[in-house]
């Protein structure tokens, strides 16, 4: 998936006025159903879990395209829209913002009881914080999770959708999931991320660090090592043994002790289990990376694993820098699900007429 562009979402405050998000909840999920008859539930999850098709969809239903509300209030929508329709269209969709994507899989067993889904389903809860701890831990990129949305059907399929925050620069940044496409949760796992690339990310995931999951695993065998050599490495950091950018620090020993005798304890088999110990953060896969550097000579780089990007668009006529066939392919299944969508023809109109915005004005799909 090539890179296009760079993206910047602004966070925004304020509230969507109460008149648009209804209406955002009734388009939403005629187009999801419309989508359901003409193409089947799992294109709904390949849709979502597109980051060109899902901007597309955010600016359709009403929504400033290049905000960071495009994705928590899009998704609120999408979720009150489908509450009453969940069980007969077989799709299903849990998490939101702040607290609400801590009740996930709380949302999960309720769903699988009062809908009688497979007992398989409870697999999601797992699949729910694997991810969340993923994006938190593993892609150190400055961006602190606050909104976690998965859509599910009934044979257990799914996609994610999660957004971080990054304070200092007011910015938002989306990662997506979908489980077709997962080899593995710990190896370049995402469908896409969207954002502003930046240097000096500590991304885990990508294939060149997997040497650092093997030894970061031998060193929970050995915690008295790693905390040496974390004290080490304090002392000396202001030599070149190991030159950190400024926010990714040398965690210090005395706080990841814990974490350290907890993972000794359980002795996990893999990097997946590791991660998932209770008590390991983003300081603690850090710490053991550094250790791992130093003691096994696997060197730690450095990427940004960002995928898809926007530049902004809109009255200035600068236009969308993606690739000009996912473009087309996103308008025209939202453009097919909504002329079978059951809206009013006013709505219908409406939104039709946005998207002929979007394809013909000031917003226009680059040439690649």
């Amino acid at each position: 998936m090539p890179k296009v562009g760079n993206a910047v979402s602004p966070l925004h405050g304020g509230h969507c006025p109460p008149w648009l998000f209804k209406k955002m909840t009734q388009l939403s999920a005629a187009i999801v159903e419309a989508i359901i008859v003409e193409f089947g539930l799992d294109e709904v999850l390949r849709r979502f879990a597109d980051p060109v098709w899902f901007q597309a969809f955010g600016g359709v239903i009403g929504f400033d395209w290049h905000s960071s509300g495009l994705t928590t209030v899009g998704l609120g929508a999408l979720k009150t829209g489908l509450a009453a329709k969940q069980q007969e269209l077989g799709i299903f969709i849990v998490g939101g913002k702040g607290k609400a994507a801590q009740q996930t899989p709380h949302e999960i067993d309720a769903l699988g009881e009062s809908a009688a889904l497979s007992k398989d389903i409870g697999q999601l809860k797992d699949t729910s914080r694997l991810v969340a701890k993923v994006d938190s831990a593993l892609v150190q990129d400055g961006f602190q999770l606050y909104h976690h949305v998965m859509i599910f059907t009934g044979s257990g399929q799914w996609t994610v959708i999660q957004q971080g925050m990054n304070d200092t620069q007011a910015t938002a940044r989306r990662y997506h999931w979908l489980s077709e496409t997962v080899k593995s949760y710990i190896v370049e796992p995402h469908q896409g991320i969207v954002g502003r690339t930046m240097p000096h990310v500590l991304n885990l995931t990508e294939k060149s660090n997997v040497p650092l999951h093997k030894s970061s695993v031998k060193l929970t065998q050995r915690p008295e090592e790693v905390l040496l050599a974390l004290r080490h490495l304090e002392e000396e950091a202001g030599e070149k043994k190991l030159i950190m950018p400024r926010h990714h620090g040398i965690p210090r020993s005395r706080y990841i002790n814990k974490a350290l005798q907890e993972i000794y304890r359980t002795s996990p088999d893999n990097y997946q289990d590791l991660i998932m110990t209770p008590g390991v953060g983003a300081s603690t896969v850090r710490a053991l990376a550094m250790v791992s550097e130093i003691i096994y000579g696997s060197p730690i780089t450095y990427h940004d694993p960002v995928r898809y990007s926007f530049a902004h668009g809109g009255k200035d006529g600068i236009p969308y820098p993606v690739n000009r066939r996912n473009y087309e392919r996103s308008l025209q299944v939202l453009e097919e699900a909504l002329a079978k969508a059951r809206i009013d023809d006013r709505t219908r109109m409406e939104s039709l007429r946005r998207l002929a915005k979007v394809e013909f004005g000031t917003i226009k799909p680059a040439v690649t």
